[in-house]
């Protein structure tokens, strides 16, 4: 079975002493990797489910020395460190107190995974500040998804870092943009991307939608009325790629702004959506304020409801950009803006990138001191400063 990439980020951390804690949306395929790091381990190790009211009670003793003998038993008393894997440690909140101390007093290794960074953040009594790694999972993007097709034949893709020198072929660019229409109407869960059926693929997504409500607002939320929330993320669909207005969303939903701030931060908390701030020296503040909306799959806003193909490809592309670091974007008074800058880059979406898109860019670019810029295209243009996403 081919491994996700974040697989073989995670195995260099296996010898640290801090906890490794996997998070991201449900259904990402976090429990799936976890597995896989399990079957590589040699030494002593151990799996609790903690959706299973059983794998709880061991550690419900208030002693943690005792725990911590009563894994030895049960791993073997092996002379050697001991490998503890958890699913859902958000089902036990008391569970970091106890990685803490078994980590300061024994070196246990734990590999974890929890829901959200929203759970992380603000449930857990304690947060393991200075005892764990944390790892986001995030929905296949197009570089993976096409690592994970059946006729693909390369090695694993590394995402690190852009590389626009790169050649960019009309050839393989016409051979993958199958593929990309695929994935921008079906997005990348791996149960999505590992099945060619279009109706269980559906299927599945509905089932990842519902579950979020069942489950994960339930359990980490106290959200009291679970159709508000689904009324505006209907509302949130149509404003894809677009700034957010909180007080006019406030108004169509009849609440108050700080209500709806804090629906934004837990969708964004749960990884459901992305809000991607303005971009902003410290010389121009005129800059700072409302954030762009994106969500977190293409195939899951997709099965909501109904959007622009322009619309699709910028999420697409929002979520592809953000695998190499922190997005923002500029806008100057709604009269000029940038779509999305990466450090010191500049990018502009287009499904028919032009010359005049690339040499406005490149003009406000350059005010702005930024030594690179590109047109992301959907159509393919071989004119340097233009780039296919299915490279990147």
């Amino acid at each position: 079975m081919k491994k996700r990439l974040l697989f073989y980020e995670l195995i260099k951390h296996l010898d640290h002493k801090n906890a490794l804690v996997i998070t991201g949306m449900r259904q990402v395929g976090k429990t799936t990797l976890m597995k896989q790091i399990y079957k590589e381990i040699e030494k002593q190790k151990l799996w609790y489910d903690f959706d299973n009211p059983l794998d709880l009670m061991l550690f419900e003793k208030k002693d943690y020395n005792a725990i911590y003998r009563s894994l030895m038993a049960e791993a073997g008393n092996r002379n050697e460190r001991l490998f503890v894997f958890i699913d859902e440690i958000q089902n036990f909140p008391e569970i970091t107190k106890i990685i803490k101390y078994l980590i300061d007093h024994y070196q246990v290794k734990f590999i974890v995974t929890g829901s959200s960074n929203f759970y992380l953040r603000n449930l857990f009594p304690e947060s393991l500040s200075g005892r764990k790694f944390l790892f986001t999972l995030q929905p296949m993007r197009f570089k993976e998804y096409l690592y994970f097709q059946p006729d693909y034949t390369g090695d694993a893709p590394i995402i690190d870092s852009l590389n626009f020198s790169q050649n960019q072929p009309v050839y393989t660019h016409e051979k993958r943009s199958y593929l990309y229409d695929q994935y921008l109407e079906y997005g990348g869960f791996p149960e999505v991307v590992t099945t060619d059926d279009p109706g269980i693929r559906k299927m599945t997504l509905k089932n990842i939608f519902a579950s979020f409500f069942e489950k994960d607002l339930k359990l980490l939320s106290d959200v009291k009325d679970v159709r508000e929330l689904r009324d505006l993320i209907l509302l949130l669909v149509p404003r894809t790629g677009n700034i957010l207005d909180v007080t006019r969303l406030s108004s169509e939903m009849g609440i108050n702004r700080v209500k709806m701030y804090n629906y934004l931060e837990f969708l964004q908390g749960v990884f459901f959506l992305k809000l991607i701030p303005k971009y902003s020296r410290s010389i121009d503040r005129s800059v700072a304020g409302g954030k762009k909306v994106y969500f977190a799959d293409n195939g899951l806003l997709n099965i909501i409801g109904r959007i622009t193909e322009g619309q699709s490809f910028e999420n697409a592309v929002a979520g592809q950009l953000a695998e190499y670091g922190n997005l923002s974007y500029y806008n100057q008074r709604n009269t000029r803006e940038i779509d999305f800058i990466l450090g010191e880059t500049a990018f502009e979406v287009k499904l028919t990138g032009t010359p005049s898109d690339l040499q406005k860019l490149k003009k406000l670019a350059e005010e702005l001191n930024f030594p690179e810029s590109y047109v992301i295209s959907r159509k393919y243009n071989e004119t340097k400063g233009f780039l296919s996403p299915v490279f990147i």
